[in-house]
């Protein structure tokens, strides 16, 4: 069983910055293109980034310019680094595969954005 532990979330002000980082279990990590999700209590789950399995990378186009996603495959780890904050990246964040299997979803990691 894969498992995704997503942490780096907390509050943060308006126009500030986090990095979020996924610990992704198993030998086959480096294989797999990864990607971050996010989603808003009461609406769906929405893609945000992805990363290929040779490092190539696209993003939603609400976050581009502002975020960017890495990976380290030494360490089985998914990283997500956010700039230019703003209230409507409030959500849980989540890491999975792309596409993502709906059976290995994570816990998340909650980002507040607030003054």
């Amino acid at each position: 069983q894969v498992q995704f532990v997503e942490s780096g979330g907390g509050l943060v002000q308006p126009g500030g910055s986090l990095r979020l980082s996924c610990a992704v279990s198993g030998s086959m990590f480096r294989f797999w293109a990864m990607g971050w999700y996010r989603q808003v209590v009461g609406t769906q789950r929405e893609w945000l980034a992805r990363i290929t399995s040779d490092g190539n990378t696209d993003y939603d186009d609400s976050v581009k310019g502002r975020f960017t996603i890495s990976r380290d495959n030494a360490k089985n780890t998914v990283y997500l680094q956010m700039n230019s904050l703003n209230p409507e990246d409030t959500a849980v964040y989540y890491c999975n595969l792309v596409p993502p299997n709906n059976q290995w979803w994570g816990q998340g990691t909650q980002v507040i954005v607030s003054s």
